[in-house]
């Protein structure tokens, strides 16, 4: 693989800037430059254009309008996405303590099971212009945007502009990044973080700037705050990439490195602090912990229990956990080598999967008797290594994995296929980088119509063509057909473009089509996959949609036994909420109803929690349902037993107290994830209202009145 060779103090994406010709007279009657108007003229010019060619700055702009425009366009069509979330947001706006802390609700009883950050910014927006789908969605699309954007600069700094254009577009175009980006889950802040804290790696690697990497490791701290230990899976990759390239002696890397290190700390640790120390009576619940801490939900429920299971990966104590799961497509298919291109996550974001692990290989073995601090090669190291640790937990973790995950993964593989397509095009005058791009095109278009093909009732004939385009390409590739001396002089630039067309369409047709599919459709619901049909799974016994999941919930004391499946109060697609914004397709216990039963047993129950004065107007088993009833309401729920039912919150006895004090309005019988057991023994309060508490019939709710 060849780099571009530049003078000494000169970046590969800085272009020589000539002396600029003597201007030539001016015409008749048209009025003379001056040296002012001139100077005014350069000014705006280098400010619009920059010391680069002309089309580099327009071409950038098209690209991040081209990705607003795609993650914008009816946004607004996916409403609420996951509710689960989209309550938290909403309790945000409300409460300065449940914005702090992530709270599900703004009375402050539990918080979701993930950090808070990835809160804050739509809360923060909300609190300006108020809550609603939009004010939540549009932050998450122009984080999609601004990552496009930083992984644009990024690679261009390494192989210049066009490697830029080529990975920022790969990124837009990936499924799982439009899927996310539109939506409401941690993971487009997540993705943003880690793609900044490259940009930062990759600025500090040029110089040894000790600075960028502390603001990386900073960055990689919040990210930690979105998503805990998930976020510190591209660690390893920033750390081998300076330490094996930055310009400067090993002492001094080593020092640099416990600077990022530092930077972690102070932001993660800050916040990690903060929590601990906070008197738990001033704070909400730690949910997805036994023990209300932060540090136990780090390292067990969402971290060392995601990787082998052992927290019951489903969440919070639920029995069977991930491993129960685990040849289920919405919850990863089985582990093993191969998970990334199987039914779960071959569709988000394997397209150029292949493609990229080419490149890698062969532009580690192109670079290797590259100078140490070759930024090709430091680039490689970073690129590859964050590809290849995220993929390996991925696909071999036996605890909850989802198909949306793999988002974390899309960086990384825009990044190779930018960087490996542009230096081998380069080199392509050189048979092994000729032949080596073939492949690349090839394999990507081959197993483009390969993902297709596993739906094969749509669109088949764009299959069909991804694979006679990566004929074309890879023939004209081998054959160089741009330089081919049958071809005209005058012809060459015009084979040049067409060779780069094609090559572009061949690889790039399927994971485009499939995107736009996926932002076609709005998708809602805890589990949202890709593609063309708007499926998302809601939980257990969910929405099947094209996860092919379904099946009864878990049954418990003090719940209705149906799960998701018919206690959830969700809407056909599993989003909790029907359009309109009412609980609908579902009951909150008992069996489902027809649309019209459904629709007056759910607006008397909205009714009646509206009209609660209490702190919280109701509390329900499961945060599903939870949050469907605050979004319907504008009210305060509280989850008993956070996601699933099975954390210890509230206790028998702090439920006792909150109904002594009058801060609760009525006990919803059945619940959402329906886990009434589990390790909470939210049973025991089910049995106490049962005996102290007289039931009452709301449509089709069973619900206790616990205030006088």
């Amino acid at each position: 693989m060849s780099t571009t060779v530049t003078p000494p103090n000169q970046t590969a994406d800085q272009t020589e800037v000539r002396e600029p010709a003597k201007a030539a007279p001016a015409a008749p009657g048209k009025p003379k430059d001056t040296p002012a108007r001139t100077r005014r003229t350069g000014r705006a010019s280098r400010l619009l254009l920059g010391n680069q060619p002309r089309w580099i700055r327009p071409s950038a702009a098209a690209l991040l309008a081209f990705t607003a425009v795609l993650y914008l366009w009816n946004l607004e069509a996916t409403g609420y996405a996951n509710s689960f979330y989209a309550a938290a947001i909403q309790a945000g706006t409300k409460d300065w303590t449940a914005l702090l802390f992530g709270s599900l609700d703004a009375g402050n009883a539990i918080t979701v099971d993930k950090p808070p950050a990835a809160l804050w910014i739509p809360a923060l927006v909300g609190r300006v212009f108020g809550f609603s789908p939009l004010s939540m969605l549009v932050p998450q699309a122009l984080m999609g945007v601004a990552a496009v954007g930083l992984l644009y600069l990024t690679v261009k700094r390494i192989s210049g502009p066009a490697a830029g254009l080529l990975a920022g577009g790969v990124l837009a175009l990936t499924p799982v990044a439009a899927l996310m980006f539109r939506f409401n889950n941690p993971d487009a802040l997540l993705t943003l973080c880690l793609v900044l804290a490259a940009y930062l790696t990759t600025r500090a690697i040029e110089k040894a700037g000790w600075r960028w990497l502390a603001a990386a490791g900073a960055v990689i701290g919040l990210a930690f705050l979105t998503k805990m230990l998930q976020g510190f899976l591209i660690v390893p990759g920033l750390a081998l990439a300076y330490l094996w390239a930055a310009p400067t002696g090993l002492g001094r890397r080593l020092l640099h490195l416990l600077a990022a290190a530092g930077g972690i700390v102070l932001v993660a640790g800050s916040y990690i602090a903060l929590f601990q120390l906070t008197p738990a009576s001033a704070r909400p619940y730690m949910a997805g912990s036994e023990t209300n801490s932060f540090l136990e939900l780090t390292f067990g429920y969402n971290g060392l229990g995601r990787i082998t299971g052992s927290e019951g990966g489903m969440g919070g104590g639920m029995p069977g956990g991930g491993g129960g799961m685990g040849g289920n497509v919405g919850f990863g298919g089985t582990a093993g080598i191969t998970r990334m291109f199987g039914a779960s996550f071959g569709g988000e974001v394997s397209w150029l999967l292949p493609s990229a692990l080419i490149v890698l290989g062969a532009g580690l073995w192109f670079t290797r008797r590259e100078a140490r601090t070759s930024r090709t090669r430091a680039a490689l190291v970073l690129w590859g290594a964050w590809l290849l640790v995220t993929a390996g937990i991925l696909s071999f973790m036996s605890g909850t994995v989802h198909p949306y995950y793999a988002v974390a993964l899309a960086p990384a593989i825009a990044a190779l296929v930018g960087i490996g397509a542009v230096e081998l095009w380069r080199g392509r005058a050189y048979w092994p980088a000729r032949i080596t791009l073939a492949a690349t095109v090839l394999a990507g278009s081959v197993w483009s119509a390969v993902l297709l093909g596993r739906d094969a009732a749509w669109l088949p004939w764009i299959r069909v063509a991804a694979v006679i385009l990566g004929v074309l390409a890879a023939a004209a590739l081998l054959l160089r057909l741009d330089s081919l001396r049958v071809v005209p002089a005058r012809f060459r630039r015009m084979a040049t473009a067409t060779v780069v067309a094609v090559s572009l369409l061949a690889g790039g047709l399927g994971s485009t089509a499939w995107t736009f599919a996926t932002a076609a459709q709005p998708h809602s619901g805890s589990i949202p996959t890709s593609g063309p049909t708007a499926s998302a799974m809601g939980g257990p016994g969910g929405q099947g949609g094209r996860t092919g999941f379904a099946g009864p919930g878990t049954s418990g004391p003090g719940t209705s036994g149906s799960g998701l499946a018919d206690g959830a109060g969700l809407a056909p697609d599993g989003s909790g909420l029907a359009p309109n914004g009412s609980i609908d397709g579902g009951t909150v216990s008992g069996g489902a109803m027809g649309p019209d039963g459904a629709s007056t047993a759910n607006s008397q129950l909205t009714a009646l929690l509206k009209a609660s004065t209490a702190k919280w107007s109701g509390i329900v088993s499961g945060a599903s349902q939870a949050a469907s009833l605050e979004l319907a309401t504008d009210t305060s729920v509280i989850a008993l037993g956070g996601w699933n039912g099975g954390d210890p919150y509230p206790t028998l006895a702090q439920f006792q107290e909150m109904v002594a004090n009058g801060e609760i309005g009525y006990f919803i019988s059945g619940g959402g994830m329906g886990g009434g057991g589990g390790r909470g023994g939210n049973s025991e309060v089910a049995t106490w209202v049962a005996a102290n508490f007289e039931a009452q019939t709301v449509g089709n709710s069973t619900v206790y009145k616990l205030t006088t």
